[in-house]
């Protein structure tokens, strides 16, 4: 591991931090940590979500170090690239509930971090964009599939080949984000709501985050079917049963994650 990402536990919630003075940009180091934490949190029972967020006050994070990219070696953007899709795939993959807490600017690759999560809460005075075309390159951390989802092909289009930068009032207007707060409430905003989480069965949770996102790909009406089974499959599990009689029993559940 290293310092560049730290991580914090509290309560039921992981809370990832990006430190990687002066801009938080994203190298080798801190994309393996990112994909390698994900793994160790997605095995860890007792963590329902993460929240990730930005050292500092001006920076989220400003995506990735251009110096990697000066030389104009092609393997080492490729190894780059796979890097931040392993990164990025393993963060929108992770079982729980994943919030983005945008403290500041973020760029290229740290927009491409906060579209990986599920939700995302960004600071009033947060300035995001895709700027790569700008330098010759192009979003390659799950950038250009994850945008469009969000905000639609247009604004999508002007994001990323027009290289329009959008405040946090657009981004909420047009959906890339979902809450809009104040300047340094950002990580406190998320942990709230992760606390939210904790008051949900995990493994339904887990389940309905499945089904959502598989609403991206394939036919909706595989989709009905999927989900009735999800419901059965979710019968297995200890936390239906006891959500279900601490709802009866008036009393409040012990979830187990299993």
């Amino acid at each position: 591991m290293t310092d560049k990402l730290l991580l914090e536990i509290v309560n039921h919630t992981a809370i990832l931090t990006i430190n990687n003075p002066g801009a938080n940009t994203w190298d080798a180091d801190n994309l393996t940590a990112l994909r390698d934490r994900v793994a160790e949190l997605n095995s860890n029972d007792e963590i329902y979500s993460l929240v990730i967020t930005g050292q500092g006050e001006k920076f989220f994070s400003a995506g990735a170090d251009l110096k990697l990219f000066a030389s104009g070696d092609k393997q080492v953007a490729r190894d780059m690239a796979d890097k931040f899709g392993a990164a990025f795939e393993a963060l929108a993959n992770f079982r729980g509930v994943s919030i983005a807490a945008i403290n500041g600017y973020a760029m290229g690759g740290g927009l491409e971090c906060a579209m990986a999560c599920d939700i995302r809460i960004a600071e009033a005075q947060a300035v995001m964009a895709l700027p790569e075309a700008t330098v010759g390159l192009l979003p390659a951390g799950l950038g250009t599939q994850h945008l469009a989802w969000l905000v639609g092909e247009g604004w999508a289009k002007r994001m990323i080949l027009c290289g329009e930068r959008v405040d946090a009032a657009t981004a909420e207007r047009i959906g890339l984000v979902e809450e809009v707060v104040a300047k340094g409430e950002a990580l406190s905003s998320a942990m709230a709501l992760a606390a939210k989480v904790e008051g949900q069965s995990p493994t339904s949770v887990s389940a309905c985050k499945q089904l959502i996102q598989a609403a991206r790909s394939g036919s909706i009406t595989d989709a009905y079917e999927a989900e009735r089974t999800a419901f059965v499959n979710l019968f297995e599990t200890q936390d239906q049963a006891e959500g279900v009689n601490a709802f009866l029993q008036k009393r409040k559940p012990q979830w187990k994650n299993a």
